[in-house]
Parts: structure tokens; C-alpha cells; sequence
């Protein structure tokens, strides 16, 4: 057990916080920046390859009872939000850029060095998110998102977040992902390593995903999550509606397809540019 998990059980039945959590709170606030604590975390024997901390995001939560709302100014603004989870300020020496024009980091998010967020952009409260990552405009990644190295996740992305219930695995990209424009990853989906998803598309636990290459269908099975394969390449398609009605007015259901797996030509047109870090 961690030494700051430890401490946590001893006052998480706290409706106040003491002198004394609210130093351990700002301890596991700085972890959570560091990395060195995250909400999930990869696990080889987890039949998905991560375990989530389920006592991080109680911790988290802890900081929204203990905090007191009031007026924060930030960027020349004034905002209402619990005292607990001011943005976040970050120095050179972190090797973080965060291009002006209206970007919020929160307070216990951690950006890894190299990771470039382009305006205006918002990290949730236990987002974790790798080297070199690139968070373009218009970008959510939402609380306890964990976003891997060399990720592209590019213009109006919106990568949900997660505190409740706190068993839930949040939304997980991997290393190297290519994630498109205006796309939606929602509802503990797992994008593995290198996979590419087009502009455009959806992904939640409730959405099959239909596998051309392979001819199979993957869904989200009990207490697994939507898992998106390695490599896989998926865009945007749509289904015949099956019943009666929806025959009889040709109506088609969205459907997300994988159509390939990644090859040259894909790395290709999916290359990050190291100039831009």
C-alpha cells in the first residue's frame, strides 16, 4: 500500500479536513502531478491491461467535500470553483508548453514533459497524460483519463472522464494513438497502443464495433470495457436499421468500423512532427 493510500483511509471518513489532512491532501494533489499516483495504472494481468485505483478517485472526491467554494481569479478572469482544485500553474524546467488563448489545467493533473496543449484546451483533476502527447484545440480529456505517450489528439477530441462510480475504469489511450478530430471516447473505452480513430467517430461501452479485417463484432462484455485492438484503423460507417420502419424508410444506424490495421502508408500519414515539440 502506498504511504499517502495509507493515510488516506485514516481520514477519509472526514466531513472537515484538519491541519493535518490538508497537508496530506496537498502530498497526494502533488502525486497525482507527478504521476507517481494515477487512477489507473497498466496492469499485464488485468484481462485489459490496466487496474484501476479505485481509492484515488475516492481521494479525489474527498478534495470536492472538503473544498470551499470561492471566487478564483485565473488569465485575467474571475471563476467560481472549490479552493482545493485551483488550475494548475506549471514552469519551464517542467518542459510542458501551453500555448496562450484561454487553456485551463486543474490542479492535480499531471502532463508529462513534451506535451504540447494547443488553446483553448481543458485537463480535468487526475488526468494523466504521457511525453510528447500533443492536445490540440478544442480538447477535453476529462478526470482520470489517461492519455499515453506520443498521442495525437487532435482538434474537438473529447476524452471523457470518470469519479463515479469510483470502481469505473476511465477512458484509456494508448502510446502512439492517433486520435481524429471532433471525436468522442466515452464510458471507460480503451483505445490500445497505435490505434487510429477518424475524425468523427464515437466510441462508448453501449456501441459495437465492427471488425472488417476480422469479421467479428466487439462489444463491451460484463465488466469489460469497449476495447479497441492494437493498430486498428476505425471510421466512422453506419448499419441498416433491422426492424420493419426502419427498413421501410431506409433508415441506417451509426456504426464504428475498423477497416484496416496500421501499415506503412498509416504511420505515414499519422507521423507526429518532433518540430512542433
Amino acid at each position: 500500500m502506498h504511504p499517502i493510500q495509507a493515510q488516506f483511509e485514516t481520514l477519509k471518513t472526514l466531513t472537515e479536513p484538519t491541519s493535518e489532512a490538508l497537508i496530506w491532501f496537498e502530498a497526494f494533489v502533488s502525486a497525482l502531478e507527478e504521476g507517481t499516483i494515477r487512477a489507473a495504472e497498466p496492469d499485464p494481468e488485468s484481462l485489459t491491461g490496466w487496474r484501476v485505483n479505485a481509492w484515488v478517485k475516492q481521494a479525489i472526491l474527498l478534495g470536492f467535500r472538503w473544498g470551499v467554494l470561492q471566487e478564483v481569479e485565473w488569465g485575467g478572469a474571475r471563476f467560481l470553483d472549490k479552493h482545493l482544485y485551483p488550475p494548475r500553474p506549471f514552469r519551464p524546467e517542467e518542459g510542458v508548453r501551453i500555448v496562450p488563448g484561454g487553456t485551463a489545467i486543474r490542479r492535480g493533473a499531471c502532463l508529462k514533459p513534451g506535451v504540447v496543449v494547443m488553446p483553448p484546451s481543458y485537463v480535468n483533476v487526475g488526468a494523466y497524460v504521457g511525453e510528447g502527447t500533443m492536445v490540440d484545440s478544442h480538447v477535453l480529456v476529462g478526470s482520470c483519463a489517461q492519455i499515453g505517450a506520443r498521442v495525437h489528439l487532435s482538434a474537438g477530441c473529447q476524452i471523457g472522464g470518470v469519479l463515479e462510480p469510483v470502481g469505473a475504469l476511465p477512458v484509456i489511450v494508448e502510446d502512439e494513438a492517433m486520435i481524429g478530430g471532433c471525436t468522442g471516447i466515452f464510458e471507460g473505452t480503451i483505445v490500445k497502443r497505435r490505434a487510429v480513430i477518424g475524425a468523427g467517430v464515437v466510441l462508448t461501452r453501449s456501441m459495437p464495433l465492427y471488425d472488417l479485417v476480422h469479421e467479428r463484432v466487439i462489444r463491451a462484455e460484463g465488466d469489460l470495457p469497449l476495447i479497441v485492438p492494437e493498430g486498428a484503423v476505425v471510421v466512422a460507417g453506419a448499419r441498416p436499421a433491422q426492424s420493419e420502419f426502419g427498413r421501410q424508410h431506409q433508415l441506417h444506424l451509426y456504426a464504428p468500423v475498423i477497416v484496416k490495421y496500421r501499415d506503412a502508408r498509416t504511420d505515414a500519414q499519422t507521423a507526429l512532427e518532433d518540430a512542433l515539440r
